[in-house]
Parts: structure tokens; C-alpha cells; sequence
């Protein structure tokens, strides 16, 4: 499995890429997490002794690679915790689908509902018991076989979002077999990335850019080109 690497780093906030196939925080599994190496870098490099404050801000799936956001201190962690509540944070995803959209780009709104007990996420077209209103925004970047690149916005952050709105399009992610994808990936990850954050500095009121781009062979030209 790959290693995790640091993108951004203050006193403040530590931005890290995380490998598909790590967990963000702990679950049933007892598996080591993205937490775990984050807060051991942090006391290393830091030579800090005892507890270290090392939280995430905002989540990935397990299966899903690219930057999260964790925060070093408390007025860190509230305020970032508000700036996603907030939508005040655009994030950007390069994914790889099945096929290619019969729009080259457009806005996708579906009402979703998750099933807990399944860990599945469904979409509707309209409000339907506990669903909740979601809604991303693709661009076409490129085709290649019968897989296209996608960059896409998600407006709102629901469980799942991106993977059930692309399978709403008959685009499921490579290698997502929990929503349509044919086969799996051999390392069970889905091409799904997190590849882009903007935000303002929570503190020191300064904009934060950062990217990080994924090691997508078919498609590795066009993603050298994107920022």
C-alpha cells in the first residue's frame, strides 16, 4: 500500500494525500488510519511528547485517494469545521467512469438517502423521506477506450455523493462495484481522487490552493495539464 504524504503543512492545519485503501478514522476493522500516521508525524517531528491534537476536518471513503484537511489546534478544528459547513471550501475531484456523459458537462441535482445498515447511498429525483437535496457539478477532460476523465464539484457533501450521482448518470467510477462498476481494481481502490482544495485560511486570512494529482496512467498527459 502507498504512503501517506504531507501537501501543506502550518501550525495550524497539516493537509495530507491519503492512499486509496486507508481509512480516514477508525471503524471495525481496527485497521491503522490516516489519524494514526498524521498525529505519529506530528509527535515525531515535532518531538512532542504525550497527547497531540491531530483531528480531521472532513472525510474520504476508504477506497477513495487524494487531500484531507486535518487540524492542529482547536480554533483550527472549529474554524475549518465551519468553512465546510459553510460551503466556503471548493473541492474538486478527478474520477475515471464507465463510458462517457451524453453532456460534456453539466450539473446533476438528485435527493439522497443512505442506508446505514447496508452502507449503500440511493438517489431520487425528487424529495423522498429522509433524502437529502445534493448536488455536483462534472466537466468532460478526456476519453480514452471506453473510460472517461472526469473533473468534478460537489456543492454539497453528502456519504457517498459522487459515486451514486455518477452511476445516476450510467457513469459508474472504475472500479466501484458497490455502484455499478463491471469489475474491481486489483488494489480494491475506485478512481476517485480528491484533487483540488481552496479555501481561506482559517487563521491567517490568506487563500489556500493546494493539488494533488493521481497516478492515472491512460489519462496522465491531460492530468499534467490541469490545475
Amino acid at each position: 500500500m502507498d504512503r501517506p504524504l504531507v501537501a501543506y503543512e502550518d501550525n495550524h492545519l497539516l493537509i495530507v494525500e491519503k492512499p486509496a485503501g486507508w481509512l480516514v478514522q477508525r471503524d471495525e476493522t481496527g485497521d491503522r488510519t490516516l489519524t494514526d500516521w498524521a498525529t505519529a508525524y506530528i509527535r515525531k517531528k515535532y518531538k512532542k511528547p504525550g497527547n497531540v491534537f491531530c483531528q480531521p476536518c472532513h472525510r474520504l471513503d476508504r477506497p477513495v485517494s487524494g487531500l484531507i484537511v486535518f487540524a492542529r489546534t482547536s480554533k483550527g478544528l472549529e474554524r475549518m469545521n465551519r468553512l465546510f459547513r459553510d460551503d466556503e471550501i471548493t473541492k474538486t475531484y478527478l474520477t475515471i467512469v464507465d463510458g462517457t456523459p451524453s453532456k460534456d458537462a453539466d450539473t446533476l441535482v438528485h435527493w439522497l438517502e443512505k442506508d446505514e445498515r447496508k452502507n449503500l447511498t440511493r438517489a431520487y429525483g425528487k424529495q423522498k423521506g429522509k433524502s437529502k437535496r445534493s448536488e455536483l457539478s462534472y466537466q468532460l477532460i478526456a476519453s480514452h477506450g471506453r473510460v472517461s476523465l472526469l473533473r468534478v464539484q460537489p456543492k454539497t457533501g453528502r456519504p457517498h455523493q459522487i459515486r451514486v450521482q455518477m452511476k445516476s448518470l450510467n457513469c459508474p467510477i472504475k472500479g466501484d462495484l458497490k455502484y455499478g462498476y463491471s469489475k474491481p481494481n486489483q488494489d480494491k481502490s475506485i478512481d476517485l481522487h480528491a484533487f483540488r482544495l481552496d479555501f481561506v485560511h482559517p487563521v491567517k486570512k490568506e487563500p489556500v490552493s493546494i493539488i494533488s494529482k493521481p497516478k492515472w496512467p491512460d489519462f496522465e498527459a491531460f492530468i499534467d495539464e490541469l490545475d
